[in-house]
């Protein structure tokens, strides 16, 4: 069985030191956990490790360097779209749940 994600896609510089990318998600983490709720959101800097060769393919032709972060909740996309702005959004239709799995692991 195959999950829809939702990903905004930029530059690791742009994500990890030029915007408060880290703090957003550490908040959303915490309210995740103080709230008992599963985990649905994930920063991946790697995106080999999604293996979808049409993201790998956008990525790298639009950004140098890629970072990701892929949702299950497209509210949640839409919002950090809203707020960091010079991202990319998109979709995947068939993201492979065991990946979700490994990069939990990390």
């Amino acid at each position: 069985m195959f999950m829809k994600m939702y990903y905004i896609l930029a530059s690791k510089q742009f994500l990890l030191q030029e915007e408060p990318v880290e703090e957003i998600l550490r908040e959303r983490l915490n309210y995740y956990k103080d709230n008992n709720l599963s985990i649905d959101f994930w920063l991946v800097q790697n995106l080999n490790l999604l293996q979808t060769p049409e993201l790998l393919q956008s990525a790298y032709n639009l950004v140098k360097d890629p970072a990701i972060i892929i949702s299950t909740n497209i509210h949640f996309i839409d919002w950090l779209k809203l707020r960091l702005q010079y991202v990319k959004t998109g979709s995947l239709n068939s993201v492979d749940p065991s990946i979700l799995k490994e990069l939990n692991s990390k």
